[in-house]
């Protein structure tokens, strides 16, 4: 019995802690969600294993006819050079520069622009979690002086910018 306390409190500890670090997980006060459409090459990532091991990523964001976000994740694998493609949903929140994500099932994730330029050419995305960062741009390479302000703003938020894989966009042939 014991046993099982000690490990149910273990599980409602993780689950409270999450979140209650002192990154700053703060969205963006406006976001146009149709601006926000098309396509995003990612430029950067903490690593995690959903996406290990992939080059050339990039996120389609649609919006359907019924209203619905679909969400299109493709990269390749630099190991097999074969394309993984992930299909998923997105839905609004009532919080500004929030979404929730989902790509199995109707299990959905936080999904939190948290830095947006204004003219939409790049942005920086967080989740619940300190453990899932991305930096996303519409084109595949950022200019040097527009990474180094972005990995301003990253560290500024808690986020340890040390950690992030840059993306390789353009591969040699």
């Amino acid at each position: 019995m014991f046993v099982l306390v000690v490990i149910a409190l273990l599980i409602v500890g993780a689950v409270y802690g999450m979140g209650t670090d002192s990154i700053d997980r703060h969205t963006v006060k406006s976001l146009d969600i149709n601006r926000y459409m098309g396509d995003w090459y990612e430029i950067a990532r903490y690593d995690h294993p959903f996406e290990r091991g992939l080059v050339e990523v990039k996120a389609t964001y649609r919006m359907a006819a019924d209203g619905r976000i679909e969400v299109v994740n493709c990269g390749i694998d630099y190991r097999t050079e074969r394309s993984r493609i992930a299909h998923g949903r997105a839905k609004l929140t009532p919080i500004q520069g929030k979404l929730r994500v989902s790509f199995f099932w109707f299990f959905y994730s936080d999904y939190n622009v948290m830095e947006l330029d204004r003219d939409y050419r790049w942005a920086v995305v967080g989740s619940r979690s300190n453990k899932h960062l991305w930096i996303l741009a519409r084109d595949p390479v950022l200019p040097g002086r527009t990474l180094n302000h972005i990995l301003q703003l990253v560290e500024r938020r808690g986020y340890r910018s040390g950690r992030l894989l840059f993306v390789e966009q353009q591969r040699r042939s």
